[in-house]
């Protein structure tokens, strides 16, 4: 048989896209070593697996158009709906023409097994669970570029920020063991790869087990072990919440020969008031000092934050505390979110209302300044040597490639760097 496995990118968080990345390969993988074939989503195929990220006011309707044209291209096919989206409504998508298997969090690594039950044209097979019945950890990476990967070691999210369905879609904080994940490295090392990226919901809560009960592990001693291994030459922190980006963590990156000297570290909002109605776990004030802290010990780090503009109750004023807060901060590059409204979620009790033309004008301002800090950061290292991991593609004669602390290089293709560290006067 043939499959093809495809997903919508949603906005819920930068984070969640990358980690539907990495399962939608290993689920890949999974398929592949029963006897599938993977192909692009635009072939015909005998299987169709969409795995979706968390439900948006659009998501219904594009699940549907996607659905739709899977039918047109190839009736006979089986469409199954995997991740969040199936999670949080698995009878809305069950209603949807088409769909044969809804595959809810605890059931989308048992894919290979529903297959093997399934018949086309039976009435649509729902598996799915309570969230809060949802236990174990399922290790994920990517492994269709030999050049990064993406590693899962940490899944699901014990907070409850008032704009977020994540923990109901993935349920508690769990983790890989360090031991796991360091084997995991191993089998990314043998495939060729030079760069992991470390994912998860909440990184910076890493040290649950697969039942959410804390271990002796966590994220800072994750980062010694690595550093210790003889696995692959760089890896990078994902995103990690301010308040869990504890002292030892930056100082040890400070000297660190394997973790890159970058850092996502999410905001959402240069408002105290916003953030206390966000339920966010820090003041502005933390924020502030964990930035300070990292460009006093690593001044060549760069910095990637989150903002989410026009949250409920933001008024004119709370947006230019944020904007004046973010134009004071020694960070590289952005990325601003629209606020968008989400099911179940204590934001939609929030007043007044930030009307959507509001919205994106915000939102423009904030990636316009994003452009200027990026510009800024660049010209800073302009001269300077710095290592660059080379990534294996040609696009239109043009490779690219990232340094160490993040500056994209683009250059003309040589065969000679793909996948190679290379040193690259910026």
């Amino acid at each position: 048989m043939e499959l093809c496995t495809g997903g919508r990118q949603d906005r819920e968080a930068r984070i969640l896209v990358i980690l539907n990345f990495s399962e939608t390969s290993a689920v890949g993988r999974l398929l592949e070593d029963d006897g599938f074939v993977t192909k692009e989503f635009t072939e015909k195929a005998d299987v169709y697996v969409i795995n979706t990220c968390s439900v948006t006011e659009n998501a219904d309707r594009e699940c549907r158009q996607l659905v739709r044209r899977i039918q047109r291209k190839a009736p006979e096919a089986m469409v199954v709906i995997m991740g969040c989206y199936a999670q949080l409504k698995p009878k809305e998508i069950a209603e949807i023409p088409g769909v044969d298997l809804v595959l809810g969090a605890a059931e989308k690594f048992n894919i290979t097994s529903h297959l093997k039950e399934l018949t086309h044209g039976d009435s649509t097979k729902i598996c799915s669970c309570e969230i809060e019945d949802l236990q174990g950890f399922h290790s994920s990476f990517s492994l269709n570029d030999r050049t990064r990967t993406f590693l899962k070691v940490q899944d699901g999210c014990d907070y409850n920020c008032s704009f977020c369905t994540i923990p109901m879609a993935r349920g508690k904080s769990r983790s890989n063991s360090i031991e796991n994940v360091l084997s995991e490295i191993q089998k990314i090392k043998e495939a060729g790869v030079k760069e992991i990226v470390l994912t998860g919901i909440n990184l910076g809560d890493f040290g649950k087990d697969s039942s959410g009960q804390k271990t002796d592990e966590n994220f800072y001693s994750l980062l010694k072990s690595i550093e210790q291994s003889k696995g692959v030459e760089r890896y990078r922190i994902s995103s990690i919440e301010p308040n869990l980006l504890s002292e030892e963590i930056i100082r040890f990156v400070s000297t660190s020969k394997k973790i890159m000297p970058h850092f996502h570290i999410p905001l959402q909002s240069g408002s105290n008031k916003i953030l206390g109605l966000m339920r966010r776990r820090y003041k502005r004030e933390l924020y502030s000092e964990k930035v300070e802290l990292i460009k006093k010990l690593i001044p060549d780090c760069c910095i990637g934050v989150d903002v989410i503009t026009g949250f409920p109750g933001e008024t004119d004023e709370d947006f230019k505390e944020t904007l004046e807060f973010l134009i004071s901060l020694d960070i590289s590059y952005l990325h601003v979110f629209t606020y968008s409204e989400r099911d179940n979620t204590h934001a939609l009790t929030i007043e007044p209302v930030v009307p959507v033309h509001t919205r994106h004008e915000r939102t423009k301002i904030l990636r316009s300044l994003s452009y200027k800090k990026t510009q800024q950061f660049e010209s800073k290292h302009s001269g300077e040597t710095r290592k660059v991991l080379f990534e294996s593609k040609s696009k239109n004669g043009m490779m690219e490639g990232y340094s160490d602390n993040y500056i994209k290089i683009t250059t003309p293709y040589n065969e000679e760097w793909t996948n190679e560290i290379v040193d690259w006067k910026i």
